[in-house]
């Protein structure tokens, strides 16, 4: 806790100040958590203060919120793209990132509980830079780092606002954001090493590192290839939803039953369906083998049957005798785009609509 306070003193975050009459005094509280690694061993005790956000007000407290982040097809792509140039990827992230980004509007907080001024306890902090929990941070963060970047020579991304690119001469180097995580990988290593330098300089980072655990997804490069995977997370999926004993199954859905909404079935508990809907398509981000039977199973979260939580159970089990699948990207292969496209034609039992897709490699 003393560590995070002094985050604030070096970053000159807030200053102390008799309390405004008039304005709103947003509180704040501690927040523990343990930072595992990719084998859900804990490194290290975190503590953050985060301000109570849902005190403010829209066009009073905060305006602009939005702020974006890379998207798990986005990495896939950059992970693709690092095995046809043959180059490693690498990941920092910024301490305290949101205590750097500054905003324009008066916030006031609490004193953090435990830390009070014995001398001035009615006072508050009025902040000059953003604090975890407020509405606006996320926001202020993205302009701070991105502004930096492009003052640096950085091209901006214009579908992926996330990427940021830097090239000199046959040499490029590219960047993916997500909030405080940064992943960056080059053609020539000396750019990494340079862009590293560049992040230190302005923020207070993490060391430079090879890229082994992003997001959920273990990453392995290797000589032949990237190999990624969720076993960790799906361990996890399996231990929360009580499916840790039992038998496996070779598929995740029979081939011999068709799923249609069941209307004279006996209704199951839909949070809990959600639930697992929810955590399966978050996986799909490294095993596109169960995405077909997940996205047929979401289709019924509004009065789920038995029959329909016996499939998504029948996705569990199959998970359990595949726990270590996962995507492997391998080097020197060839880096031409191809697409397929399919339909199933009145495969819907219910409306008779066919199902179409497409899958590109």
């Amino acid at each position: 806790m003393q560590e995070e306070l002094n985050q604030f003193e070096r970053n000159d975050v807030w200053e102390l100040v008799p309390c405004p009459p008039s304005q709103t005094i947003i509180g704040t509280k501690w927040v523990f958590r343990n930072k595992l690694d990719d084998q859900g061993n804990i490194v290290r005790n975190k503590a953050k203060l985060v301000a109570q956000g849902y005190c403010q007000e829209e066009g009073i407290g905060y305006d602009e919120t939005f702020a974006p982040v890379a998207r798990l097809e986005a990495i896939r792509i950059l992970l693709a793209c690092s095995c046809f140039k043959n180059f490693k990827l690498y990941q920092m992230d910024v301490k305290s990132a949101f205590l750097n980004s500054i905003i324009q509007e008066e916030v006031y907080v609490k004193q953090p509980p435990g830390f009070e001024k014995f001398s001035r306890p009615n006072d508050v902090y009025k902040h000059k830079k953003a604090l975890y929990g407020l509405k606006q941070a996320p926001r202020a963060w993205y302009d701070r780092l991105s502004s930096f970047l492009l003052q640096n020579g950085f091209i901006r991304g214009k579908v992926d606002t996330t990427l940021f690119v830097f090239k000199k001469g046959q040499d490029c180097l590219l960047v993916q954001i997500y909030v405080d995580d940064i992943i960056f990988g080059a053609t020539n290593d000396s750019l990494c090493k340079k862009f590293s330098k560049l992040m230190q300089g302005e923020f207070e980072m993490s060391m430079m590192e090879e890229l082994n655990f992003f997001l959920g997804l273990q990453i392995k490069q290797c000589q032949e290839g990237i190999y990624i995977s969720q076993s960790k997370y799906t361990k996890e999926l399996l231990k929360k939803f009580g499916i840790e004993e039992g038998r496996t199954v070779s598929t995740p859905m029979a081939t011999n039953v068709k799923i249609d909404k069941d209307e004279k079935g006996k209704s199951v508990d839909e949070s809990k369906y959600r639930g697992m809907i929810g955590s399966l398509l978050y996986l799909t981000a490294s095993r596109p083998d169960i995405l077909h039977v997940v996205c047929l199973c979401a289709r019924f979260q509004s009065n789920p049957k038995e029959s329909h939580m016996s499939a998504v159970k029948r996705i569990f089990r199959y998970l359990k005798g595949t726990i270590q699948y996962g995507l492997f990207y391998p080097k020197n292969e060839n880096f031409s785009l191809k697409g397929y496209s399919d339909s199933d034609y009145a495969g819907n039992i219910d409306d008779r609509k066919s199902t179409s897709d497409h899958v590109n490699f």
